[in-house]
């Protein structure tokens, strides 16, 4: 059974959750053992437990956003020591980017992150298929581990130092066993929802209008047009040659159907009565996210959305005519 550590600032908690809830197969089958700092117990000397835990562990999972860098202790105490080990070849470093941040100029450049591509979390259209690749890139580390395969050891590029610590560590293995599964369902109320769209809505008019500028300046005989209409609802065109030759609408919330969702349609002038696809707010035991209505994917439609992935699907839906 593989040792598995989660180093992660706490502003990232919930992504810790999510993958916790897609590594459970694993756990299942007794192929891993988690563990991270929520499992501390009351009056536990903390930096001791961790730092035993961390050199300990067989698979260390860095969650990697500006919170992690920004954080000395996740940056320069663990991330340093789990590098350490990694280039030993006493344990797997895994970079897991939760959000998009600098990463690739930290030590952690010379390692191969997840998801594929290094591709952050928050930037997929759909978060259980960004999670779901993590977790199979996380089980093939770990099936090789459980075969008898040493950890490989980490480009020199990808080594950092940093001093272990000299406070006393605790024996772990004193300790009652429990489950590291403590994570309880949070409750998301009608203002959490509210204003999850509205921040949502102000987010896509930010992405549409610096697309539409980015559109423009890498393509030739290209203009394009962004109206923010009031606080409620924004246009975008996009002229070929001083054509148009497609434009939207998107409204927050309208009358009737759609009053509470944002809707794109294909006709600027919509007021959102009349639309070709809308965004619902809706959430799990964990998260908030965007659900849409599936009108304009024909069945194909994702059940989870980030904003990013919201903003990119409608954006996609914008500009498919000149693709």
């Amino acid at each position: 059974m593989a040792k598995v550590f989660f180093s992660y600032s706490h502003d990232d908690e919930t992504y810790r959750n999510q993958l916790e809830k897609h590594l459970a197969s694993l756990r299942h089958e007794g192929l891993i053992e988690q563990w991270h700092d929520r499992r501390l117990l009351a009056g536990a000397d903390v930096n001791g437990e961790i730092d035993e835990q961390l050199n300990q562990a067989d698979v260390i999972l860095l969650l990697v956003s500006a919170s992690f860098l920004a954080s000395h202790y996740c940056y320069t105490i663990e991330m340093g020591r789990a590098l350490e080990r990694h280039a030993k070849g006493e344990a797997r470093v895994i970079p897991i980017i939760v959000r998009s941040c600098d990463w690739l100029s930290t030590p952690l450049k010379g390692l191969l992150a997840v998801p594929t591509d290094g591709k952050p979390i928050t930037s997929w259209t759909n978060y259980d298929e960004a999670y779901t690749d993590v977790a199979k890139q996380i089980r093939a580390v770990v099936e090789k581990l459980s075969a008898g395969s040493a950890p490989s050891a980490a480009p020199a590029a990808g080594k950092a130092q940093a001093p272990q610590s000299t406070q006393p560590l605790l024996q772990i293995e004193a300790l009652a066993p429990r489950s590291s599964n403590l994570r309880l369902r949070k409750q998301f109320s009608q203002l959490d929802h509210d204003q999850f769209r509205h921040e949502t809505f102000e987010y896509m008019a930010r992405y549409f209008e610096n697309s539409l500028e980015e559109l423009k300046a890498r393509n030739a005989g290209i203009e394009t047009q962004f109206r923010r209409i009031d606080a409620n609802k924004f246009t975008a065109a996009i002229y070929q040659n001083g054509a148009r030759r497609c434009e939207c609408a998107i409204n927050l919330g309208a009358s009737g159907f759609s009053s509470n969702a944002i809707t794109f349609s294909a006709d600027a002038s919509s007021r959102g009565n009349s639309f070709n696809e809308q965004l619902s707010v809706d959430h799990d035991d964990q998260a908030m996210f965007l659900k849409p209505l599936g009108m304009a994917s024909f069945g194909n439609t994702p059940k989870q959305l980030s904003q990013q992935g919201a903003a990119e699907m409608y954006w996609g839906m914008l500009i498919e005519r000149l693709q």
